[in-house]
């Protein structure tokens, strides 16, 4: 089948999912059966250490449309999605959890989204937080701290997105090929909105339903996802979260040093008391922190500049090479 004829790639990051795979196929294949072009699913097997390839390998061989990617040493969600993006064919590529938590019935419904030329989004997002979206059967505190988690990270990006951290995705080939992702673990899916939302790209979230896991154990770290995601959030909004820790830290200097002049005019002053010392040290350290705010949000800008000009790079170089193609 030549490459340009594929119109769809459904990317699964796959690692330690033995019990899920026979499942997973075949309910992706009757998601699909109205599709009536050609379309591709790839199975990312992220270093499995249990028998997910042998068994995805003998589903490979009786099937025309599922490819397996491979590596040896498991390194996490980011880096088996960047494995699946290079290996994709298709126009459109929609990504989605091995154990189908969100059902496929999602993928043709973001595909729907992408494709239609009325609408032209760049990047189209299940939300299973957003109004239309549930949650049915997931652990309480599993879901408690995924909500709180993204409702601090709507804060970080530009736009206010319901679900920043969702595998649950829809992607124009083109958007993809303008990213230079780095993420290994689970904050690709921040490093990718923070670089769309950099780029201009349309972005659209649409209600998903999320189910708990039937089969295998759940994947999730709550520590290292909580930290990484944190640190993202400085990242992005440095003048958000460094500038109102300077801001309270100002105020506390401005309100002693008010309380120290109404000391001195009610004669009531002690020099032995630190007061004046203490009003100097939170000015100086709130000042300390509005600087570190204000550089670090310049710093962001450039970067976002840096984004356009690569893409910009990247449009002028697909279209010296289509010139070149069509002397030939």
């Amino acid at each position: 089948m030549n490459n340009k004829e594929i119109e769809l790639s459904i990317v699964v990051p796959m690692y330690n999912e033995a019990e899920n795979i026979e499942n997973t196929i075949n309910l992706i294949n009757n998601s699909m059966k109205e599709f009536a072009l050609p379309w591709e699913l790839i199975f990312v097997n992220d270093g499995s250490t249990d028998n997910s390839l042998e068994l995805a390998k003998k589903c490979e061989e009786k099937s025309h449309n599922l490819h397996i990617v491979s590596y040896p040493k498991n390194h996490g969600r980011g880096r088996a999605l960047r494995k699946g993006f290079e290996n994709a064919k298709g126009k459109y590529i929609v990504t989605i959890d091995f154990d189908l938590s969100y059902s496929p019935d999602h993928i043709l419904r973001i595909y729907n989204e992408l494709a239609d030329p009325a609408q032209m989004n760049d990047l189209v997002l299940g939300s299973a937080y957003m109004k239309g979206g549930k949650a049915l059967g997931v652990n309480a505190f599993r879901l408690f701290i995924s909500r709180f988690g993204n409702k601090i990270l709507e804060f970080a990006f530009p736009r206010r997105f319901k679900t920043t951290t969702c595998i649950l995705r829809g992607y124009r080939r083109e958007v993809l090929e303008a990213l230079d992702l780095q993420s290994d673990q689970k904050e690709i899916h921040l490093e990718i909105l923070s670089k769309v939302c950099a780029l201009g790209y349309s972005v659209k979230e649409i209600p998903a339903t999320l189910t708990s896991r039937k089969k295998g154990s759940s994947k999730f770290r709550f520590k290292r996802t909580a930290f990484t995601h944190i640190l993202f959030s400085l990242f992005e909004k440095p003048i958000i979260f460094f500038g109102l820790f300077g801001f309270l830290l100002t105020l506390g200097g401005f309100l002693i040093g008010l309380y120290v002049v109404w000391l001195r005019y009610a004669g009531t002053l002690h020099t032995d008391r630190p007061l004046i010392p203490l009003m100097i040290l939170l000015l100086i350290m709130g000042s300390q922190f509005f600087s570190f705010a204000f550089i670090a949000s310049q710093n962001n800008y450039l970067r976002n500049e840096l984004y356009r000009l690569h893409r910009r790079i990247n449009q002028l170089n697909t279209c010296n090479k289509g010139s070149d193609d069509h002397a030939l």
